[in-house]
C-alpha cells in the first residue's frame, strides 16, 4: 500500500481546511443578509455562490462590468448580467455539467448587493437621500426615510424610472391619504423620486404677514382666502388693491384693479388668482395722514376722528 509523502499530506490537509473556511465565510455572509428581491443582475452587482460539497467553488463574485463572472475550474466566463438569480443558478449547473467537473451541481445564488438598485428621494423634503433598495420598499417608505415633504411641495410627485423612460406623474393628496393604494407602487430600484416645489402666490404691501403662498392643489386661491392665511390688511391698507399677472407666453405683465373694501363688505365678488400671480395692497396715504393727526388729538375728538376715518369718509 502506497501513501503520500507527509508534505503533500499536509498540503492536502491545508487546501481542505482552506476551502472549508472559506464555505464557512460565505455561509456566514449569507446568513448575515437577507436575500434581495429577485431583479436581473446587471454589472458590479454582488453574488454569492453556494454549490453543494464544492467548497472550492463557493464564494461572492462580483459582476465585471462587462456583465461577466470569472469561476474557478470553469473554462469559460459566464454572462450573469440581465439573468435573475434562478437563471444564472441553472446556466452554471450547465457548465459544471459540461465541463464535467461535477456530475449533479447543486448551485444556489444569492443576491449580496445590487450595485444599481438605488433609490434617490430629492426636492421639496425635509432629507434629500438615496439608499438601496431591501425588501419590498413602496414610494411611502422612501418618502419616510427622507422624512416627509416640506410645506413648499407641489400637488404632484415624480416618479422617474431606471433610464428615464416615462415620468409618471402622482397626486401627493391622494398617495398620502391613501384613497388610491395603487399609487403607493413597489420600487425596484434604479428609480428617482422628485418632489417639485409648488407653485406660489405673493402677497405684499400693507398686510400683516406678507409673503409667498404655494398652490398646493386645484382648488381655487381667491382674495378672500389669500387674505385670512396672511391675518388679514394692515390698517393702511387702500380701498383698492391690484393683481400683478404676467402672461407666460409673452412675458408681459398686466395689473388688474380689484375693488378690496367692496370684496371686503361682500359688496363685490371674490377673485380668483393663478399660481404666479402678485396680490400687491398699496397703502392708503390720506388714511394714514389722517390717523396720524388723530393721534395729536385727545379724548373724543380721536374717537370720533378715527370712527370719521373708518366709515371712509375721510
Amino acid at each position: 500500500m502506497k501513501y503520500l509523502p507527509v508534505n503533500l499530506l499536509l498540503f492536502a490537509l491545508a487546501g481542505v481546511a482552506f476551502a472549508q473556511s472559506r464555505s464557512a465565510v460565505v455561509d456566514q455572509q449569507l446568513a448575515s443578509v437577507a436575500n434581495l428581491p429577485a431583479h436581473k443582475i446587471e454589472p458590479n452587482d454582488l453574488v454569492a455562490l453556494a454549490v453543494y460539497d464544492a467548497p472550492e467553488l463557493t464564494r461572492t463574485v462580483r459582476v465585471g462590468s462587462d456583465g461577466l463572472i470569472d469561476l474557478p475550474l470553469l473554462k469559460e466566463h459566464i454572462r450573469a448580467e440581465g439573468l435573475l438569480p434562478t437563471e444564472l443558478e441553472a446556466k452554471i449547473t450547465a457548465a459544471l455539467k459540461e465541463e464535467r467537473i461535477l456530475i449533479r451541481p447543486v448551485v444556489t445564488v444569492t443576491i449580496m448587493e445590487y450595485h444599481s438598485r438605488n433609490v434617490s428621494v430629492m426636492g421639496a423634503v425635509h432629507r434629500p437621500v438615496t439608499f438601496e433598495v431591501t425588501g419590498a420598499t413602496r414610494i411611502m417608505d422612501a418618502l419616510a426615510r427622507a422624512e416627509g415633504i416640506t410645506n413648499d411641495a407641489g400637488p404632484d410627485l415624480l416618479l422617474v424610472p431606471t433610464g428615464g423612460a416615462t415620468v409618471e406623474k402622482i397626486n401627493v393628496n391622494e398617495l398620502i391619504s391613501g384613497t388610491r393604494p395603487e399609487l403607493n407602487v413597489v420600487l425596484e430600484g434604479g428609480e428617482e423620486i422628485r418632489i417639485p416645489e409648488a407653485r406660489k402666490i405673493y402677497v405684499v404691501g400693507n398686510v400683516r404677514k406678507p409673503g409667498a403662498i404655494p398652490v398646493r392643489d386645484n382648488s381655487q386661491a381667491t382674495v378672500l382666502k389669500l387674505l385670512a392665511i396672511v391675518e388679514g390688511v394692515a390698517p393702511y391698507a387702500a380701498n383698492r388693491a391690484y393683481i400683478l399677472r404676467t402672461e407666460t407666453a409673452t412675458g408681459q405683465r398686466h395689473e388688474i384693479p380689484i375693488e378690496l373694501k367692496k370684496i371686503l363688505a361682500r359688496k363685490s365678488p371674490d377673485v380668483t388668482l393663478l399660481p404666479d400671480d402678485v396680490l400687491y395692497i398699496p397703502d392708503n396715504t390720506n388714511k394714514r395722514d389722517a390717523l396720524e393727526t388723530a393721534k395729536v388729538l385727545g379724548g373724543y375728538g380721536t374717537s370720533a376722528f378715527s370712527a370719521l376715518i373708518y366709515a371712509g369718509r375721510l
